[in-house]
């Protein structure tokens, strides 16, 4: 009986805690990664509420003969881990386009793509509206020339306003 009260007791301190924990509304800056070939990201968060928010992300490159865009939407969960940390995991999906001038006589390729993510980090909120970020996002890709599994690893920087 003691053990069930202490579990209880533990889990309504924790869950108190949860709740009490509330995000910045808006968030906006970089999302710097491998992100499969797409460098840094144009990163937004918007709090949906005390402890979720939903996260756009948008990677451009160019080159000499290429072209390319990834746009990635996260529905994410906050929790608080000790004074200004945070841990969040999250789920979502995207979709993309890569674009291939070859030389001749080969023909240009290009390629839109879907796919599906998930998302868990830590995050510090300084006592300045700076947030920084690292996170990890596994993504399985639903297209030709994406069709695997990827691990994109970043470091995000954000201003909270």
């Amino acid at each position: 009986m003691k053990n069930k009260f202490l579990l209880l007791v533990v889990t309504l301190g924790f869950g108190l805690n949860v709740a009490a924990q509330e995000i910045s509304k808006n968030a906006i800056g970089l999302r710097i990664g491998d992100n499969d070939g797409f460098g840094g990201e144009i990163s937004f968060q918007r709090a949906l509420g005390k402890n979720n928010r939903l996260e756009l992300d948008l990677g451009i490159r160019s080159g000499n003969n290429y072209d390319g865009f990834k746009l990635t939407g996260l529905y994410q969960w906050v929790w608080q881990l000790e004074g200004d940390f945070n841990w969040y995991a999250g789920a979502g999906g995207g979709i993309g386009n890569y674009s291939y001038e070859l030389p001749t006589p080969l023909k240009d390729e290009s390629e839109t793509f879907l796919f599906a993510a998930g998302n868990v980090g830590i995050e510090y909120n300084f006592d300045i509206p700076i947030q920084l970020s690292l996170d990890v996002r596994p993504e399985i890709g639903f297209g030709d020339f994406r069709n695997d599994l990827d691990f994109d690893l970043a470091l995000g920087v954000r201003y909270r306003f």
